[in-house]
């Protein structure tokens, strides 16, 4: 053991943390990049521009090595389920193995497809029919990670299960994966996943034409990626409103927790930073009147459950407050870089791709935009607690009891310390020698003009 006083549950957690916040950085590329290149790829077949075809080669080139990279750390996840979470495997295993097969399926099914596109691009005459090849690569991608969040949306809010003596029994396979969480869940991490990669592949052309490589084929795929990014988010914030109201119904908790919301009022206000004193009196905090009312329940006069009306063992930590107000600081960022793009490129089309300080947000807007995804699963996660299945099994009592989880933690970090170096060195070292513009030149695409 590493440290006196230990406890299985604390690793257990570590452990199974640092590894989804490693996935979901690769799992989050998975979701939205095909996306990304089916776009490319069409618009590049229907202008007959190779510039966009190009974007697609390249963008599948990089999204193969996260690929390789995702897969590992999927496979740990699947690992550290029955290792760390024995209990919980026995009492709610027969319930998510449908998606978690599911899942499996789709991930191989992707796997499939995206191997015949890669090694297809000369192949047919009709350049529609290797597009075609990527749509399962697209709808496998996305099906996985429905999947895995119909599970963790299982966790949230479980259904299709009769409960008896602590005991899960009379499942329902198809019950358990419509779980009320199930449609927020599932179309929040496809729309957030869509919303990153369009910001991380933007970034990528904004730091070329920072860096002085005027070339057209910069600014199509800023064009193409901040157009996507703004009417991604546009539909995130959609969805956000939805959350709120499946939060406000099923886990008001959560909803009163990170609002710190402690009586049960109608005209319930929004509260925006601040600083919680010992006796729960909020100060500095910038409140909007109603707001939280229409929120949960889209009327300004609705009642919302206060933390004072639940249990105080089944409080989520308060700090789950500045979680959720740091997530939508990022999230302001991005509306704010997307919107100011979509307004230049509008009223000063040539002059948005030379704005410099456009160019820097639009570099800060990535970082800013993965760092949301993490935030969004971590307030998630943490936001359930203390239930590890919602109000049938606390987290304490699904861990394991083994001594040795703190030596497993050391040897996945340093695996993905490992993983993470090689993948960035490879990405940086696959586009570095093999500038886009030298590709151009050597091929003599087509293609122009700036559309």
């Amino acid at each position: 053991m590493l440290l006196s006083g230990y406890d299985p549950v604390m690793y257990s957690r570590m452990l199974t943390g640092l590894t989804l916040a490693f996935h979901i950085i690769f799992a989050t590329i998975g979701v939205g990049v095909p996306l990304m290149i089916a776009l490319a790829e069409w618009i590049g077949i229907k202008r007959g521009d190779d510039h966009y075809l190009l974007l697609a080669r390249r963008w599948a080139r990089g999204f193969v090595i996260t690929v390789a990279v995702g897969v590992v750390t999927g496979t740990a996840i699947g690992l550290q389920l029955s290792l760390l979470w024995p209990t919980f495997m026995r009492v709610a295993g027969q319930s998510i193995a449908l998606p978690l097969f599911m899942e499996t399926f789709a991930f191989f099914f992707e796997a499939i497809f995206l191997g015949i596109y890669l090694y297809t691009w000369e192949r047919f005459k009709k350049r529609t029919t290797h597009l075609l090849l990527l749509i399962p690569v697209v709808l496998g991608s996305s099906a996985s990670a429905c999947f895995i969040t119909i599970v963790n949306a299982f966790m949230n809010a479980p259904a299709g299960i009769k409960v008896e003596g602590g005991r899960i029994v009379d499942i329902s396979p198809f019950g358990a994966m419509l779980s009320p969480a199930m449609p927020t869940k599932v179309s929040h991490v496809l729309v957030t996943a869509y919303v990153t990669c369009a910001f991380v592949l933007a970034a990528i052309a904004a730091w070329s034409l920072l860096k002085g490589r005027d070339h057209v084929y910069y600014k199509k795929a800023l064009k193409l990626t901040m157009t996507s990014a703004f009417v991604f988010i546009l539909a995130s914030a959609v969805i956000g409103d939805l959350s709120g109201k499946y939060l406000a119904k099923y886990q008001p908790e959560k909803l009163a927790a990170m609002e710190w919301h402690f009586d049960t009022t109608k005209q319930a206000p929004l509260v925006l930073g601040g600083i919680l004193t010992d006796d729960n009196e909020i100060k500095y905090g910038l409140k909007i009147p109603f707001a939280l009312s229409i929120l949960a329940h889209g009327l300004p006069n609705a009642e919302v459950t206060g933390l004072n009306d639940i249990p105080e063992d089944e409080h989520p930590p308060l700090f789950i407050h500045y979680l959720f107000d740091l997530k939508m600081a990022f999230v302001a960022v991005m509306v704010v870089v997307s919107g100011a793009f979509m307004l230049l490129l509008y009223r000063k089309r040539d002059a948005v791709f030379r704005n410099k300080w456009l160019l820097r947000g639009i570099i800060l807007a990535a970082p800013l935009a993965m760092a949301t995804i993490e935030h969004g699963w971590i307030f998630s996660e943490i936001g359930r607690q203390p239930w590890l299945l919602r109000g049938i099994m606390r987290t304490s009592e699904g861990a394991t009891t083994s001594e040795h989880v703190d030596t497993m933690l050391v040897v996945f970090a340093l695996l993905y310390v490992v993983l993470g170096i090689s993948a960035v060195t490879v990405l940086i070292r696959m586009f570095r020698s093999n500038r886009a513009e030298d590709e151009i030149a050597a091929k003599g695409f087509k293609g122009g003009d700036e559309r």
